[in-house]
């Protein structure tokens, strides 16, 4: 795992507006470059060189509690 790539557990993403709504609080971040959402497995992957922690606080302020997925 880079700091450029950083794979997330999110939860209560359910459809294409979670994924905007997520997107869009990501965007504000400074470094972000891109996401990728995947609603089955409930996770993301962030590209950027964007502190982890501000991505876990960014999401679960838009209302999807999210964690560092190591695995």
């Amino acid at each position: 795992m880079s700091k450029f790539e950083t794979h997330y557990s999110v939860q209560r993403m359910k459809c294409g507006g979670c994924i905007a709504k997520a997107t869009a609080a990501l965007a504000t971040l400074p470094g972000y470059v891109s996401a990728e959402f995947d609603l089955k497995k409930a996770t993301a992957l962030v590209r950027g060189d964007v502190d982890p922690q501000a991505v876990i606080s960014a999401l679960n302020q838009a209302g999807y509690p999210a964690q560092i997925n190591n695995g």
